[in-house]
């Protein structure tokens, strides 16, 4: 078993042992089978890191000494790859979100944030699925909120009808206000009351101004130019994880989508984290 994959389970394992207890329990089967949430955890990411199906993750892992020794699993008692693939879908966007922002603290952060909005499609979602479901949607937007320092993604926000960044902007970055000192974002977020909402909860705000008159000229000349295109380090990890995961979703419902992405982009964070 290559160290780096089983380096990769601890880490896993380590981070989904974290879980509240509400989190762990929308993960773990209803029915009570002993298969603890975090197990689960561990499952899903595994199946990212190492671009399987359910069913090869759980064949794969089952002939690995070391990875039944961390799960406390013996030969003949993993589950069948259908209850992982059921716990995937009925995990809320939360629990995600939570193992995601678990995972960004493996990464050294200096609490200066960068948001920008990217896209995967959706061409898994086959034309007849799409007609059938009456969508025609076939990209979904998706904005990721980054620690300046090494690039972690801390939080995201998926939707299918591209809202913009002045919608989105607040809603991502006022959750994890706690956790910044600045934001740098481009244009597309320019709005006063984003500016107003960031400064009252001690976060100053890094967002050019739509230059329309000489004061907007003076509020971007006292931009710290060095702070502010560090918010190109979201396009770094935006390419980054379409290099290595590619820029289209496998899941075909919606909300399965954003919960791949969601474990994606903490497949990632992982990842950076082992090769520091």
């Amino acid at each position: 078993m290559p160290k780096v994959l089983f380096r990769f389970v601890k880490q896993v394992a380590s981070i989904a042992q974290k879980l509240s207890d509400a989190a762990a329990l929308q993960l773990s089967d209803p029915a009570g089978n002993g298969f603890a949430g975090w197990k689960h955890a561990v499952f899903h990411y595994m199946r990212i890191h190492m671009d399987a199906t359910f069913e090869q993750v759980v064949d794969w892992a089952e002939e690995m000494d070391r990875v039944r020794a961390l799960l406390s699993l013996e030969r003949g008692s993993f589950p069948h790859y259908s209850t992982i693939c059921k716990s995937f879908k009925r995990a809320p966007m939360s629990v995600w979100r939570q193992l995601l922002r678990q995972t960004a603290e493996l990464l050294p952060q200096n609490r200066h944030g960068a948001i920008d909005a990217t896209y995967f499609k959706r061409w898994q979602a086959s034309s007849h699925y799409l007609h059938r479901c009456d969508r025609s949607v076939q990209t979904i937007q998706v904005t990721f909120l980054i620690d300046t320092a090494e690039g972690a993604i801390l939080d995201l926000h998926c939707s299918t009808k591209w809202p913009s960044g002045m919608r989105i902007g607040p809603k991502v970055v006022l959750r994890n206000a706690d956790d910044l000192r600045s934001l740098a974002a481009d244009k597309g977020y320019d709005d006063m009351s984003f500016r107003e909402a960031l400064l009252a909860r001690g976060v100053r705000p890094l967002i050019k101004h739509r230059e329309f008159a000489s004061y907007d000229h003076a509020h971007n000349a006292r931009i710290e130019d060095d702070r502010y295109h560090q918010r190109s380090l979201t396009e770094t990890a935006n390419s980054s994880i379409k290099r290595s995961y590619g820029n289209s979703v496998r899941a075909r419902d919606w909300f399965r989508q954003f919960r791949e992405i969601a474990l994606i982009s903490g497949v990632y964070n992982i990842e950076q984290a082992i090769e520091a």
